[in-house]
């Protein structure tokens, strides 16, 4: 039975784990989008707000810049995890890539995107964080598994 399966990946050596642990498992007529949420902790790109601090307004092109890179980075790293997947027997045509800039937050965009295309499974990284901002923030892996619902979330490791 065909699988649609969602691989949550940040560029991180954790998201490649993820992508060779579906490598593995892979049938050719299952279903895998490679979905990424691009962080935006300023919102910097999306914001014309007169309030904004100086400083932060002369800069703005430097923001759009750097989101405009880590895009370009992440657009090479699905590149290099669609290839896996093909090499591993996965269908090109049924590999989906995704990328969206944060909406709401990342764990929120990944179950929203899980639930509106209905995943049997969610495949990610056990963490992408280091372990400082994993203490304060928690961890985006975690509050997926807290989170899903009527989904199957593999964490690998």
């Amino acid at each position: 039975m065909a699988q649609n399966i969602l691989i949550a990946i940040d560029e991180s050596d954790n998201s490649m784990r993820a992508v060779n642990y579906v490598a593995k498992i892979v049938q050719p007529e299952d279903t895998i989008t490679l979905f990424s949420v691009l962080p935006s902790p300023t919102g910097a790109c999306e914001l014309n707000d007169p309030s904004l601090i100086t400083i932060f307004d002369k800069n703005k092109a430097t923001f759009c810049a750097i989101e405009d890179r880590k895009e370009e980075s992440i657009k090479e790293f699905m590149k290099k995890a669609k290839k896996i997947l093909v090499d591993a027997n996965a269908g090109a045509d049924n590999i989906i890539i995704n990328i969206t800039k944060e909406k709401i937050s990342i764990v929120k965009d990944i179950l929203k995107e899980s639930h509106k295309n209905k995943y049997d499974n969610i495949v990610m990284g056990r963490r992408g964080l280091s372990g400082i901002k994993e203490f304060f923030l928690g961890s985006v892996s975690q509050k997926v598994v807290q989170f899903a619902k009527d989904t199957a979330v593999t964490i690998v490791e």
